[in-house]
């Protein structure tokens, strides 16, 4: 006997409808930048080396806001004058407009400002954000950690900023120029080959980059 849902004309949702599409994404921090100069990767040796004038930047501060995908590499940021609820709900505006999709899966770490009264609230009038809060001394398990050393190296090596305007543009044109050549992120090791090198049991907080 042919089971009455399998009969023509009945509409089977697990067939035809899509399921919903979900995004895996990393939300962090990076700060307080200061506006002043930022040395360059190398140290040069000889007569004709570069030479480096000590800069306490004293012209101001940011941070950065971030939101890292690494199944595609694509990134997005915001820079405000302070680390607190109200930016890091701007930043969740900006992912869901850079990031569309029907649902978003958010890894990030229990800073008082993802936890706040005003940020819990805004996510329960977004039933389509889940987050993920990672334990301590885990970071390592946010893939956006990692990334920061690469929009850094864009950003700020070997440059020097007389404003707030002028870091932050140069931010905003390191991650432009990011996503225009990004890759996925893999992993170089499995997390079973990777506990060997640890001894095992202990973790280091300092993420591989060589595969962004």
């Amino acid at each position: 006997m042919i089971p009455s849902s399998w009969k023509k004309g009945v509409h089977h949702h697990s067939l035809h409808d899509a399921a919903p599409r979900t995004r895996v994404i990393g939300i962090d921090e990076m700060g307080a930048l200061a506006v002043k100069t930022y040395p360059g990767a190398e140290w040069l040796q000889g007569a004709h080396r570069a030479t480096f004038e000590p800069d306490y930047g004293r012209r101001g501060r940011l941070w950065v806001h971030g939101a890292f995908e690494p199944a595609t590499g694509q990134a997005a940021l915001l820079t405000s004058p302070g680390r607190d609820s109200l930016s890091h709900l701007r930043l969740l505006e900006l992912m869901m407009r850079r990031f569309p999709a029907d649902r978003w899966l958010l890894i990030e770490d229990n800073l008082s400002i993802h936890t706040s009264r005003q940020v819990q609230l805004a996510l329960a009038a977004w039933p389509e954000i889940q987050v993920l809060f990672l334990p301590k001394y885990a970071c390592w398990l946010n893939l956006i950690e990692p990334w920061w050393k690469q929009l850094k190296s864009l950003a700020l090596k070997g440059n020097r900023f007389e404003s707030l305007d002028e870091i932050s543009q140069a931010l905003y044109e390191a991650v432009e120029y990011w996503n225009a050549h990004r890759r996925p992120y893999i992993w170089k090791k499995r997390p079973q080959e990777q506990l060997p090198l640890m001894g095992g049991f202990s973790i280091s907080h300092e993420c591989n980059i060589s595969n962004i």
